[in-house]
């Protein structure tokens, strides 16, 4: 992406970004907020930090992995500041918390299970399952939190490892 010259040709590439990322950026505030008004302020300041750093982005990676990067960061800095104890994680999927067949009902229940499972990992372990959810290749998930695609492999497995022993203990 080009950097824009002028303040106008600035604000309308950002603009662009907003919009064509948006689900992104609430997808990975949702993770860390447990209310739709903190939500929205997590939101807010990811934009106020991809402002800041919008001008100078360098091309040193895909625009949307810079954009993981920042709201990321912005939310894991979030949540050490708050240090709250629990927090509630949404689906990211609508349609599966109205189902009301047997099978939607199934997976929705399956869905909260795992996210009041990953709820109860560290702020860096979450956003790195949050990243392998969204399927993203383990190399663009190393680039967004700084680790090579290796590590990023061996901490996704030592995490389904803690999820599977979480499960374990639930069902003793």
């Amino acid at each position: 992406m080009k950097q824009p010259t002028d303040q106008k040709q600035k604000e309308e590439a950002f603009s662009r970004l907003v919009k064509k990322e948006k689900s992104t950026i609430y997808s990975v505030c949702l993770l860390f907020a447990d209310d739709r008004s903190l939500v929205d302020d997590l939101v807010q300041e990811c934009l106020i930090n991809l402002w800041k750093g919008f001008g100078t982005f360098e091309e040193r990676c895909s625009i949307t992995t810079w954009l993981y990067r920042v709201c990321m960061n912005t939310c894991i800095s979030f949540d050490k500041k708050s240090k709250r104890s629990s927090l509630t994680l949404v689906s990211l999927d609508p349609e599966l918390q109205e189902s009301t067949t047997p099978d939607g009902a199934i997976m929705a229940r399956q869905y909260e299970m795992l996210h009041s499972r990953i709820k109860q990992l560290g702020p860096f372990d979450r956003a790195l399952m949050l990243l392998w959810l969204e399927d993203l290749p383990y190399e663009e998930i190393g680039a967004i939190i700084g680790l090579s695609a290796t590590n990023v492999g061996a901490r996704l497995t030592r995490i389904r490892e803690q999820l599977k022993q979480m499960n374990n203990l639930t069902n003793i």
